[in-house]
């Protein structure tokens, strides 16, 4: 079964019809959009028939089968979206200029650091977000014989080694986070 026929049929299996699965260019552009409720799978995902591919659209279908169930964590991280959103492109020129002015007017820095810890919540956020949809992608392959005793290791490895980068990434926002915020306290006064 290639990408593409594992996600119909995950979805299928979990009563989820009104979800499209398509084919999108590059590579780890595979994503599940709650508001166009469209799984987007890579060019390498979608076509293949590799254990990773199944993996990686199960995981997808993780998020449909999440919205569809309308688990709490994907709710909280969907209504963070547009705030991110908004924000994301002037928080580092807010944070450079609140550093620069740090002396004359520290609100300015720690209104960047109010801005900066959203995206951070976000990152947290995201992390059970993400293991849930990987748990419930696991269980479905191996439930609906999509794998086996022999390969069901290789879906494992394929979703934790997904799931580091958000790992990586929320350690890596609470660590700068952390830094903007000894820079506010050790400021002189």
């Amino acid at each position: 079964m290639t990408g593409r026929d594992v996600a119909v049929k995950m979805l299928q299996d979990n009563g989820i019809y009104d979800v499209q699965v398509v084919s999108t260019r590059g590579q780890l552009t595979d994503n599940y959009n709650p508001q166009t409720k469209v799984i987007s799978l890579s060019e390498g995902v979608y076509g293949s028939n590799s254990v990773a591919a199944a993996a990686v659209a199960a995981h997808e279908c993780g998020h449909a089968v999440q919205h569809a169930t309308a688990y709490g964590p994907l709710k909280m991280r969907s209504a963070l979206v547009p705030v991110i959103s908004f924000t994301s492109p002037w928080i580092t020129w807010i944070l450079l200029a609140g550093i620069l002015t740090i002396q004359v007017f520290p609100q300015l820095l720690l209104l960047g650091i109010a801005l900066f810890a959203m995206t951070t919540l976000f990152s947290i956020i995201t992390l059970p977000v993400e293991i849930n949809a990987s748990k419930r992608a696991l269980a479905w392959l191996n439930s609906s014989g999509i794998t086996n005793s022999t390969n069901h290791a290789a879906a494992v490895d394929a979703l934790r080694s997904a799931a580091y980068t958000y790992v990586v990434a929320a350690l890596g926002s609470l660590a700068t986070l952390i830094y903007y915020v000894l820079i506010f306290t050790s400021r002189r006064s």
